[in-house]
């Protein structure tokens, strides 16, 4: 691999030559590693590098062409389609036709990207030996890789580069007088912006070496990082499985009634760009699934959250959103009512149509009094206590389904309790299942 031009991009330059140069990835890449080994056996196979952006799967798979003495050809799936991987196919065949019979990588960079018919594209290749497979891709391959595909391809899972991962490159910058001196305090702002990705600092490095040169700084401090940087130093990625991930960590800390941890992760989405919007409705629905009628107010105060952030907008409206999920977290848990809503739903799917008891029909003709549409039925209000001792609200000769068991927790122990008494009721009023 020839060296980089000194007027090719940093990240280019600072490209890792061999194996050894490579920063981080230790546990696949250090010495005994499955990856490494794989690298020393002369014999390349098919995988997937799944990892965050910026973590080396590009860096890696090249380094494995120059490894096995074989032809790199790079496809992005962003980019690509069937015709670059028939050509990809027709440039293999010609390198192992060839007097050196060179063997061939096909690299995919976003290989979640091709849908199924791209990537059943290469199997046949794949089987019959004519190149090795490389995918790369952010997204779990459980997921977004063909079943197929992925059966014949080892998977090496990259993790985001450490702290000392990044320092490390920085320090890599300077040998190439690729900036200024830059001070301590600069570097960690840089190193927690850059959040494990090697190409986004890489990158950063160089915007501020041009923008350092234009202002004639010769030294970059952190006041003049977040100056120049502004509102990039966010750093968080609003879409794929990152995504994701934290709002389960935000859902599951309030589920867990760990406040510090709730608002941590919800302080993470906030700082990263997310849209608080987004945020409110999904503080709407933990209230509903995780506290329920443990205590009501927990809808209340969420759905008066999400309002305020609509007058208030951000960063204003935030403070309300945090508080939201404080309570939250505090609140007494009960999903007795999601899950009576979901027995409720699976049974119905099953279930055929009951006709609707008479005595609860309306019956607002005189017709319908005739059929004797409404006979029978008594008026709650008008008996003892509001409550209608024995009377039946189910179809005919379906059993008490018991969709609803409260908690014994918050609001839910008391209305436990009222359950309990209204059954005996209906039991000594001579109905003929107490739980009913």
């Amino acid at each position: 691999m020839t060296p980089a031009s000194p007027h090719a991009p940093l990240a280019e330059r600072l490209r890792p030559r061999s194996l050894d140069e490579v920063v981080g990835q230790q546990q696949v890449l250090g010495p005994g590693k499955p990856l490494r080994l794989a690298f020393e056996s002369g014999q390349p196979h098919s995988c997937i590098l799944w990892g965050p952006p910026g973590t080396g799967k590009t860096t890696i798979a090249r380094l494995m062409a120059q490894a096995f003495d074989a032809q790199f050809i790079s496809i992005s799936a962003v980019l690509g389609g069937v015709k670059d991987i028939r050509e990809a196919v027709e440039r293999a065949q010609a390198a192992l036709d060839g007097l050196m019979h060179q063997r061939t990588i096909v690299f995919v960079d976003e290989v979640h990207r091709f849908n199924k018919s791209q990537q059943d594209a290469f199997l046949p290749h794949v089987e019959s030996g004519l190149f090795t497979f490389v995918g790369a891709t952010t997204e779990n391959p459980s997921f977004e890789v063909n079943g197929a595909l992925l059966s014949r391809a080892t998977v090496y899972v990259l993790q985001p580069l450490t702290p000392e991962d990044l320092k490390e490159i920085v320090v890599r910058a300077q040998a190439q007088q690729a900036l200024p001196a830059i001070e301590n305090d600069a570097v960690e702002r840089l190193v927690a912006y850059a959040d494990g990705d090697a190409r986004r600092l890489l990158n950063t490095l160089e915007q501020l070496a041009v923008t350092a040169a234009q202002a004639r700084v010769e030294r970059i401090t952190e006041a003049w990082l977040v100056q120049v940087l502004g509102q990039q130093m966010r750093r968080y990625d609003k879409g794929g499985e990152q995504f994701y991930d934290t709002i389960s960590a935000l859902h599951k800390s309030v589920r867990g009634s760990d406040p510090d941890a709730a608002l941590y992760w919800l302080v993470r989405m906030l700082d990263g760009g997310a849209d608080p919007r987004y945020l409110a409705r999904r503080i709407v629905r933990m209230a509903w699934e995780d506290i329920g009628l443990a205590d009501p107010r927990a809808m209340q105060i969420t759905n008066e959250a999400a309002q305020t952030y609509e007058r208030l907008g951000s960063p204003e409206g935030e403070l309300a959103l945090a508080q939201a999920v404080l309570y939250l977290a505090v609140a007494p848990k009960s999903n007795a009512g999601y899950v009576a809503y979901k027995r409720a739903r699976a049974f119905v799917d099953k279930d055929g149509t009951r006709p609707v008891p008479l005595h609860l029909r309306n019956a607002p003709t005189r017709l319908m009094k005739q059929l004797d549409y409404g006979k029978g039925y008594r008026y709650a209000h008008d008996e003892e206590d509001g409550f209608a001792a024995g009377e039946t609200y189910l179809p005919e000769g379906m059993a008490p389904p018991g969709f609803y068991e409260p908690v014994a927790r918050g609001l839910e122990l008391k209305i436990g309790e009222k359950l309990r008494e209204l059954r005996a009721r209906n039991a000594a009023a001579g109905k003929t299942d107490p739980a009913q």
